[in-house]
């Protein structure tokens, strides 16, 4: 059971507990309280100050939170000889940070919140970046591309599949049009179509969706 003398304590459960319930109860447009936002859950209403400084910092907390799962998913992918697959394999962990945490990611993008540190936020289009630079690096994208317009390119790509699953009508399998639309959009800026067919298809590998599990 939870208390207040626990909250007092930090635990990070509690505080994960508050912001995934903010996050569902946003999702399914429950009014949110103190009170209602503590009820059920065993925790005093004062673990709200004790994690957030009050309302107003629990709900910048949840907006940076989505953001910060995110950037803790894009470091499990690992850097490899291939720059066009590891590009690949970060939308393929955006895509699946969004499918396991849908109410977080939902809000992430919900500008009427402010942030706690949006250059963490923006840090996480970075990763994307980067891969772009070396594949540009590596004669894969032709020398006049943009690294953040093609890391923006694909970014777009997996937020607009996405957003029809997580917190949409379509069926998870919805997301398979992701790996020809990048494939197509990698070519566009230089890349082989045998190749970067190959190296998306590796890099696609990392996606597990949830009939997948």
């Amino acid at each position: 059971m939870y208390s207040a003398a626990m909250a007092r304590t930090k635990d990070p459960a509690i505080r994960t507990l508050l912001l995934e319930r903010a996050a569902h109860m946003l999702r399914t447009r429950e009014p949110i309280t103190l009170r209602s936002l503590v009820a059920g859950t065993n925790v005093s209403t004062m673990a709200v100050y004790t994690y957030f400084g009050g309302m107003d910092g629990m709900w910048k907390a949840l907006r940076q939170e989505g953001f910060t799962r995110l950037a803790a998913r894009f470091t499990t992918v690992a850097e490899s000889a291939d720059p066009v697959r590891d590009l690949t394999a970060l939308v393929a962990a955006y895509l699946g940070n969004a499918l396991d945490h849908p109410d977080l990611y939902r809000v992430m993008f919900d500008a009427s919140f402010d942030l706690e540190d949006l250059k963490a936020a923006d840090a996480t289009l970075e990763h994307l970046v980067q891969a772009v630079r070396r594949a540009k690096d590596a004669e894969r994208f032709r020398a006049g591309t943009d690294p953040l317009d093609l890391a923006i390119q694909s970014w777009a790509i997996a937020h607009g599949l996405v957003s029809l699953v997580a917190n949409g009508p379509l069926p998870p399998r919805t997301l398979d049009h992701c790996a020809p639309m990048l494939a197509a959009l990698f070519v566009s800026v230089g890349d082989d179509p045998g190749r970067c067919r190959s190296s998306v298809e590796h890099g696609w590998k990392r996606l597990r969706l949830p009939e997948d599990r």
